[in-house]
């Protein structure tokens, strides 16, 4: 699946902090309230290159106060859609198990499959989405914790991904990835609101030649109303990169700025 400046649009699901309750607003900590309704839609570039887009839509209901559940689609375009292909498709569940004035905890889970359909022949779920021949697939676990006051609030997550092909293929050729990060807003006034993260992604498979990447954001959010959002950001990568091998060993590398920077914006609305 192509990096895109999606802000970790496969486990996006959150919970509200105390400032503006269950109001839609860009809050890293929203959830809907029971028996509503919410979608979350993003357009974002790559950071390295404006001509690789992506477009991605969460769409979820509240079960109870605390617990949600979302359905994902993940889109990706070439020179501004004259490529396209489906990325994946998923299915996701949050639970707040601890939720008083200021912290809050939630568990995540999510499951998502791939590619779903392309431009380059790949037919709409072709074959079954069980055969590795046709699909990948990623489950995903993690905890979200977060802090609110006043109009401030921070989240701290960690997320663990397996991939592999066919949905149920356990076996030792599966690869793992270990994402955290943090993500914060400030409330500005009652129309605007600020939002800034950072994404840590590493492979957790030895000899693997990814030794990690930082994907930065920054961002600013505005209220329609009560329950509808606006926003844009911009992101920028920093990779670990390989150094030279010295006598045969590869060396640990160094970390090095990407060029350019990601552009994205996004829109909310809870019903």
């Amino acid at each position: 699946m192509k990096k895109i400046a999606l802000t970790s649009l496969l486990a996006m699901f959150a919970v509200s902090g105390v400032h503006a309750a269950n109001i839609i607003d860009g809050n890293p900590l929203y959830m809907p309230k029971a028996g509503h309704f919410y979608s979350e839609t993003m357009l974002g570039s790559h950071t390295d290159n404006v001509d690789v887009v992506g477009l991605g839509e969460e769409f979820g209901y509240g079960i109870t106060d605390r617990l949600s559940v979302a359905g994902m689609v993940v889109l990706s375009e070439d020179d501004w859609f004259h490529a396209a292909e489906w990325d994946a498709m998923g299915i996701g569940l949050t639970y707040r198990f601890v939720d008083n004035t200021h912290w809050k905890w939630d568990v995540i889970g999510s499951y998502a499959v791939g590619p779903v359909w392309s431009a380059g022949g790949h037919k709409f779920l072709h074959g079954s989405f069980l055969d590795k021949h046709d699909t990948e697939y990623d489950w995903t676990v993690g905890l979200r914790t977060g802090y609110t006051e006043g109009d401030f609030t921070i989240a701290g997550h960690v997320m663990m991904d397996y991939y592999n092909t066919e949905s149920f293929n356990w076996d030792h050729k599966g690869f793992h990835t270990l994402n955290a990060g943090l993500d914060a807003q400030l409330v500005l006034t009652d129309k605007w609101n600020l939002v800034a993260g950072a994404e840590y992604e590493k492979s957790l498979n030895r000899y693997n030649d990814f030794l990690g990447s930082w994907e930065l954001m920054f961002g600013a959010n505005y209220n329609i109303d009560a329950t509808k959002y606006i926003g844009a950001f911009i992101t920028k990568d920093v990779q670990h990169i390989h150094t030279q091998a010295l006598n045969g060993v590869q060396q640990d590398g160094h970390w090095e700025f990407q060029d350019g920077f990601g552009i994205g914006a996004k829109f909310g609305i809870d019903f």
